[in-house]
C-alpha cells in the first residue's frame, strides 16, 4: 500500500524552481494584458472626461449659458463655492449644485460660428 503512494509521481527535482516562477508569469500574462486593455479603453478616457468637466466647471463665470443634468437651460447669475444661481426666466432664479452643470452653451455657439 505504501508503494502506491510513491507511485503518484516524482518529487521536485533540482532546477525546477526557476521554471515554476516563469510559468507563473506566463500564466499571469493574459490577466495583465486584459488589465492594460481595460485601462486604455475604459479608465483613461473616463479620467480625461472628468478632467475636462472639472476644467469647464472651474471656468464658469457670470453670463454663461449652461445646461444642467436635469435639462434646465439658464444663464449663470451668481456663484458660491458649490452653488450656482441660474436665471431661467424673467424674475425666476434657481440654485443648483455646480457639479450638476453638464454643458456650457456659450462655447458651442462660438465654435459653430467659426
Amino acid at each position: 500500500m505504501i508503494e502506491d503512494a510513491f507511485a503518484m509521481g516524482p518529487g521536485p527535482q533540482v532546477g525546477q524552481g526557476a521554471d515554476g516562477g516563469m510559468g507563473f508569469l506566463i500564466s499571469m500574462g493574459p490577466f495583465i494584458l486584459m488589465f492594460l486593455i481595460m485601462y486604455f479603453l475604459l479608465i483613461r478616457p473616463q479620467q480625461k472626461r472628468q478632467r475636462a468637466h472639472q476644467e469647464m466647471l472651474n471656468a464658469l463665470k457670470n453670463g454663461d449659458r449652461v445646461v444642467t443634468g436635469g435639462g434646465l437651460i439658464g444663464t449663470v447669475a451668481g456663484m458660491k463655492t458649490d452653488i450656482v444661481t441660474l436665471k431661467i426666466a424673467d424674475n425666476v432664479r434657481v440654485e443648483v449644485q455646480r457639479s450638476a452643470i453638464t454643458k456650457v452653451l456659450n462655447e458651442e455657439a462660438k465654435e459653430t460660428k467659426e
